[in-house]
């Protein structure tokens, strides 16, 4: 009987113990909730924080770190166009159900110097690796097809990111990486993970939350876009009339 315990406890023990050898992050960013107001033309986010090494000690070759800022998840529709008949139109479509409006992803070297293509697929790193979790079952081909179009059409407007060496590692301990939120960047919430990459695997990994919000009068402008749809439609609808009317008036004047 104990030596039935002893074989069971053994393998606890030593899972606890190389667990606890394992490094752990300390991470941090600069700006937990970033204020969208007119005059807003983008922000730079800080990632930075520090790697803690069982007994303080750093290993000979170190390791590596990506950061992923990502937000929020949202349905999307992609369309295909085509021209038929001397005209463009739309032909072809792809739904996703869960499409990040912005991604960026930094990290000390090339992922693909860092990880293989399962561990990138695993823990979503790099513009090739996003889930966009299609809903339409059409051919792996296809869907492909509409996922690099998608992600290249994120890439021009500068919501989908990727910086092979926008990480700087300080002393094989201390971290840092520059995100840049463009100014079109939506509201919601957004996390930035950090994972600590050694020996082509993912050691250690941390969340931290970042709430991007509308203030003042753009929050209030969104909020009647969303709630009084019909109503923001037609003061919109008047006032383009109005000036309209004000632009011709003056114009007669001349």
């Amino acid at each position: 009987m104990r030596f039935g315990i002893r074989c069971l406890l053994l393998p606890l023990l030593a899972s606890l113990l190389l667990g606890a050898a394992e490094p752990k992050l300390v991470p941090d960013v600069s700006q937990r909730n970033v204020e969208i107001r007119y005059s807003f033309t983008g922000a730079e986010l800080l990632l930075f924080g520090a790697i803690l090494y069982p007994g303080g000690r750093v290993p000979e070759h170190g390791a590596d770190v990506a950061v992923v800022v990502k937000g929020p998840l949202e349905p999307i529709v992609v369309r295909e166009k085509k021209k038929v008949a001397g005209i463009w139109m739309n032909v072809e479509s792809a739904r996703f159900r869960s499409a990040p409006a912005f991604y960026a992803v930094a990290s000390s070297r090339p992922l693909r110097e860092l990880v293989d293509e399962r561990m990138a697929a695993i823990y979503e790193l790099g513009l090739g690796n996003i889930q966009l979790s299609p809903s339409t079952g059409a051919p792996p081909d296809v869907q492909r097809r509409f996922e690099t179009g998608f992600i290249d059409l994120m890439q021009r407007r500068q919501l989908y990111l990727e910086n092979p060496k926008g990480v700087e590692i300080s002393e094989g301990v201390l971290y840092r990486a520059r995100l840049n939120i463009p100014a079109r960047v939506p509201v919601g919430d957004y996390t930035a993970e950090t994972f600590l990459i050694r020996d082509g695997r993912v050691v250690a990994g941390a969340v931290r939350e970042i709430r991007i919000e509308k203030l003042g009068f753009e929050r209030w402008m969104a909020n009647a876009a969303e709630h009084w749809s019909f109503a923001y439609g037609l003061a919109a609808v008047l006032l383009s009339l109005l000036l309209g009317w004000g632009a011709s008036a003056i114009a007669n004047r001349r």
